[in-house]
């Protein structure tokens, strides 16, 4: 039995980690995007003001402007549905860390139950031994 739950307990630790892992992954992600965004927010600035034009609908508007806004219009939606996933994610990794206590709960609980009964057993025998001088 202590095997089974050993094995159990480390499987359920085993995915928690990986839980925390793809947490950590998406996060990054997420920082990663954002940070990218505001790269080129600052490009799109600096390029307005090299050009003097920021209205986008203008004629000469620049195109180099035009495509870092779109990339950074991309990345934000990335962004977005990465968040979405974090989310998911986070809710998974709580459900392992639920999953996991439980199982240790489950050890403990056995494993105090495995004293007691020694207890029981060691307690019987001093009693016998304890009758057997009380007869002599």
């Amino acid at each position: 039995m202590k095997s089974r739950s050993e094995s159990l307990i480390r499987l359920k630790k085993f995915q928690v980690d990986e839980k925390r892992r793809q947490v950590s992954q998406i996060e990054m992600m997420v920082n990663d995007f954002e940070r990218m965004a505001g790269e080129l927010d600052q490009q799109i600035e600096i390029e307005q003001t090299k050009t003097g034009i920021s209205d986008v609908a203008h004629f000469a508007y620049s195109t180099f402007a035009k495509a870092a806004m779109a990339r950074r219009d991309n990345l934000l939606a990335s962004a977005t549905d990465m968040r979405s996933k974090l989310e998911t994610a986070q809710d998974a990794l709580a459900e392992a860390i639920e999953d996991l206590k439980k199982v240790e709960l489950l050890d403990q609980r056995e494993h105090q139950r495995e004293a007691a009964d020694q207890l029981k057993v060691e307690q019987a025998e001093y009693d016998e031994i304890g009758r057997l001088r009380f007869r002599n």
